[in-house]
């Protein structure tokens, strides 16, 4: 039970906890924001809070009593020069906790803790909600009669745009008119190039076929004449043994 222990001891000395806050406080004011359990964290905030309000007056007793607590002069100068002026109007709350779940092994509950002037993207949700603010309906009546008079010079400086743009436009479609028709022709004349080289292969192709056939005709004529001369010299021997068996008979 935990009754009127207003002290977290977080398990140490006094002179250990002492040493440890200090040097997370001055992780804190250097690097805005540090990653820690969500005790420590909590004994932190307790801890750096008056140290920033005391900085917000700059004097040589107030730099003292800070460097007592965070015995760090890197972090005294940070404190005093950028930490103080970001923090110059707000009137305490100078830390957030940012809870991340629970940690591996052990299960303790881990968090980020910064100040809040530094973490942009909350500044940003925080004035986007700022400026969704609702209004009353006897404000917009008033406020409707400022729109009806901006509305003429708004016309007018439209008009203005749309002859300037009508008067420029010529000029860019004639300077864009003629890389265009370039390239078409240019095109053009590949495709006929190409057709013709198409139409000329064939033809090359064809002359060539005939002249092949030829030469393979060209040989079977020659075989074809060869028999024909031997017939015809062989019928003279034929002629030869028949006077030779003619004269045989007359002897």
């Amino acid at each position: 039970m935990r009754h009127r222990k207003k002290i977290n001891h977080l398990g140490r000395k006094s002179q250990h906890r002492k040493a440890m806050l200090s040097n997370m406080a001055s992780s804190l004011i250097l690097h805005k924001r540090i990653f820690t359990t969500l005790a420590k964290a909590k004994a932190l905030r307790v801890y750096v809070e008056p140290l920033i309000t005391k900085s917000k007056e700059d004097s040589t007793h107030s730099r003292r009593t800070v460097f007592s607590y965070l015995q760090n002069k890197h972090a005294v100068s940070e404190l005093f020069r950028e930490v103080s002026q970001k923090v110059a109007e707000r009137p305490g709350g100078y830390t957030r906790i940012l809870k991340t779940g629970f940690r591996q092994g052990d299960a303790a509950e881990m968090c980020f803790i910064e100040l809040v002037d530094y973490n942009i993207n909350m500044l940003k949700t925080t004035e986007d909600a700022t400026k969704k603010t609702r209004r009353s309906r006897r404000g917009k009546k008033a406020s409707d009669a400022e729109p009806k008079a901006a509305a003429p010079k708004l016309a007018d400086e439209k008009a203005e745009k749309a002859a300037d743009v009508a008067e420029e436009k010529p000029e860019v479609e004639a300077v864009a008119e003629t890389p265009a028709e370039e390239q078409i022709k240019e095109v053009e004349a590949a495709e006929k190039v190409e057709e013709k080289s198409e139409t000329e292969e064939p033809k090359a192709e064809k002359e060539e076929e005939p002249k092949a056939e030829k030469e393979e005709e060209e040989p079977e004529a020659e075989k074809k004449e060869e028999p024909k001369a031997e017939k015809k010299e062989e019928e003279p021997k034929a002629d030869d043994s028949e006077d030779a068996e003619e004269k045989k008979e007359d002897k």
